[in-house]
């Protein structure tokens, strides 16, 4: 689906079924460097239970047209402005919001400007997925994002990843033929637009606000972490939790930082049973 906001066009996959307003609303928010599909067996699921999914290409990335988003700040509002937008016929008033990584600080930021000030949309959930404060970036990275974005590739790819670049033994839910994860997570991000890496990793790095907003958001709070996180590691992504004031923190066994792939269907059994009301 083709969102119109400011006259740029945005992407967001709705799971293969219609955009139905009248439905609960889960927008999903992917991280640095990636785009709507990391998502597509948990928003595809949701699509065909019972919830309008929004599965979004940030400006810049993936689908979505230009210019990219500098901040952390400056995105949060986007999020809540293109789903207002969606729902501007069909009376949206509240949705989830799921993030991965960046996304995941979004979703932190976005819940804590909807409890404090007049937006578009309230917050009732959040689901932070890899999540870290702060996201600091290293400089040798930060450096080879702008200047040598193929290295850069390849450390994000060794450093997400619980596998190793010769590990095809990783069996997600739907395995096939010559299945690996981080050469997965590799094309994916090699198919970007140029300059998305390093703006995405400056934002994240540059965000201050981390604790400040983790302890505004005022609605149910699901921490999602992979053990093996060699990104944003897990003991960061507790201590972010521990200032949320209704989180609930699930650490997934031998996963790193490309959760939703690394375990696919764990992921989507915490957030259905979150969804639902219960404790995962």
């Amino acid at each position: 689906m083709l969102i119109d906001i400011d006259g740029a066009s945005v992407y967001a996959y709705t799971g293969g079924k219609r955009f139905d307003a009248s439905l609960p609303v889960v927008a999903f928010v992917h991280g640095a460097q990636n785009d709507h599909s990391v998502w597509i067996l948990q928003s595809r699921y949701l699509a065909h239970h019972g919830y309008a999914v929004l599965a979004l290409d940030l400006p810049g990335h993936g689908r979505s047209a230009g210019p990219q988003l500098t901040s952390i700040e400056a995105i949060a509002d986007w999020t809540l402005r293109v789903i207002a937008a969606t729902g501007a016929a069909g009376g949206i008033r509240s949705a989830t919001i799921v993030g991965h990584s960046m996304g995941s600080l979004v979703a932190i930021e976005a819940a804590a400007r909807s409890a404090k000030i007049d937006t578009p949309i309230r917050v009732d959930r959040i689901v932070a997925i890899a999540s870290a404060y702060p996201m600091q970036v290293s400089d040798a990275l930060l450096q080879a994002t702008a200047h040598d974005e193929p290295r850069a590739i390849e450390m994000v790819s060794l450093w997400s990843s619980e596998q190793s670049h010769g590990g095809f033994s990783q069996k997600p839910a739907s395995p096939g033929p010559g299945f690996g994860v981080v050469w997965g997570n590799r094309r994916l991000m090699e198919r970007q637009a140029a300059g998305v890496m390093h703006a995405d990793f400056v934002a994240c790095n540059a965000y201050r606000d981390g604790e400040a907003a983790a302890r505004g958001v005022a609605c149910p709070a699901l921490f999602i972490l992979g053990e093996r996180d060699g990104m944003t590691p897990s003991r960061s992504g507790k201590a972010l939790a521990a200032l949320v004031k209704d989180a609930t923190v699930i650490e997934l066994p031998k996963v790193g930082h490309a959760v939703m792939a690394e375990a696919p269907d764990a992921t989507l059994d915490a957030i259905r049973a979150f969804l639902a009301g219960r404790r995962p």
